[in-house]
């Protein structure tokens, strides 16, 4: 790389742009060589211009520096502005091409170089070269005694409108270019900028989404000690029971280590289902700590009501007892589905919460009306439930109804039933 382009590009040229800066390239040469051809037939610069041969090599010092505009920006307007200028005083017939050229390798280094005090130094020589060619041009033509030459009689000659037309002219073509170049720069930094916001806002949100997992594992976890510590009480009671009758009714001593055995089996299933809990990746909303079962849902319904979500509650077939893991489980399903109808369903939607017990299942549904809590993407709510439900060996289905609102649906195995 050139001193000219010691700084990287705003912006990384993809292989697309890298291949229609060749087709420019290559476009542009064909125009040179035709416009210089037709110039040279129209005899634009009369016999004063030089071979066909020279107007074959502007054509490619002119173009073929273009191919690479991206990569070498500084470095290409350099060599564009150099053979313009010595293609124009040597009076190679192209007059076109040549500017479209210099006005597209300008554009460039505003557009691209980070650098921009070095892209202020390199548009701001050009800009003098060209004046200062204009400058000396136009004193040659003043000379120039030749009978062909504009009238230079009077204050406002034809001659003075037609050099002051040149470098209005110029100065408009060089001011539209730097212009646009840096307004090209300036847009390309605020869609950098906005690309590094959304990345940190990204990483932020994982940080967050972690943070809150762990949390819920933390809350998972205390309620699932409570109630494994239930169960290891018990079975310490019970032993305690069985040793004080082992001797004088063996019969109730047998009772008692058949509730120690139960108990020990139904701790070693959630401490089973403890550790596929964390596992995974588990969020809901903050738990309070306590030990919930299916009886509480009564309260957790008038609770949705006193809070604008008109609920509903709705028991199936004959309640049973269930492992206290499972109970804690589906009341926190319900709680999150609850809370989801009452951010996401808008005014006016309804709740109901249904508990159907079946010959070996319990199901736990809670649909609302209204609109869809949920987009396609599901938040952790969601992941929250499917953990849950997973954790105590069944399945959940989380989706929006065909008739608007949204449908949560928790189906787990009663297979661990608290022993009486």
């Amino acid at each position: 790389m050139s001193a000219l382009d010691a700084a990287r590009p705003v912006r990384e040229a993809t292989r697309a742009s890298l291949r229609n800066d060749l087709w420019l390239a290559a476009a542009l040469f064909v125009a040179a060589v035709l416009s210089t051809a037709l110039n040279s037939v129209a005899g634009i610069f009369g016999d004063d211009a030089p071979g066909p041969e020279w107007g074959l090599i502007y054509a490619l010092a002119l173009t073929a520096p273009l191919a690479v505009r991206r990569r070498h920006p500084g470095a290409v307007a350099v060599t564009v502005a150099v053979a313009y200028f010595v293609g124009m005083t040597a009076r190679v017939p192209e007059v076109y091409v040549g500017n479209i050229a210099l006005f597209v390798s300008f554009y460039t280094v505003g557009a691209w170089l980070t650098d921009r005090r070095r892209a202020t130094i390199i548009r701001a020589g050009i800009i003098v070269g060209m004046f200062v060619w204009l400058t000396v041009n136009t004193f040659r033509v003043a000379i120039d005694p030749s009978d062909e030459a504009l009238s230079q009689a009077g204050l406002f000659s034809p001659f003075a409108a037609y050099m002051l037309l040149q470098f209005l002219v110029n100065a408009a073509f060089f001011g539209g270019a730097y212009y646009m170049g840096d307004r090209a720069f300036a847009a390309a930094e605020q869609h950098a900028a906005l690309q590094e916001r959304t990345r940190d806002l990204e990483r932020e949100r994982e940080v967050t989404a972690a943070q809150a997992v762990a949390l819920d594992r933390v809350h998972i976890a205390r309620e699932l000690h409570d109630v494994v510590a239930h169960h290891v009480s018990a079975m310490g009671v019970q032993a305690g029971a069985a040793r004080a009758v082992l001797d004088r009714d063996p019969a109730a001593a047998r009772t008692a280590l058949e509730g120690v055995e139960q108990s020990a089996r139904s701790a070693l299933g959630e401490l089973r289902g403890l550790l596929e809990t964390l596992r995974t990746t588990v969020d809901t909303e903050p738990v309070d700590g306590s030990t919930l079962t299916l009886a509480a849902l009564d309260d957790l319904v008038a609770h949705a009501r006193d809070h604008g979500l008109p609920a509903t509650l709705t028991i199936v077939g004959e309640p049973r007892p269930l492992s206290a893991v499972t109970e804690v489980a589906l009341y926190r399903i319900a709680q999150e589905a609850l809370t989801n109808a009452r951010r996401h369903a808008g005014p006016g939607a309804t709740a109901d919460v249904r508990v159907r017990y079946g010959a070996e299942n319990v199901e736990l549904e809670i649909t609302n009306t209204g609109r869809a809590t949920l987009t396609p993407r599901p938040g952790l709510g969601i992941v929250g439930m499917r953990e849950r439900a997973a954790a105590i060996g069944g399945d959940l289905t989380a989706a929006p109804r065909e008739r608007g609102g949204f449908l949560v649906r928790a189906e787990v195995p009663t297979t661990t039933a608290v022993p009486a």
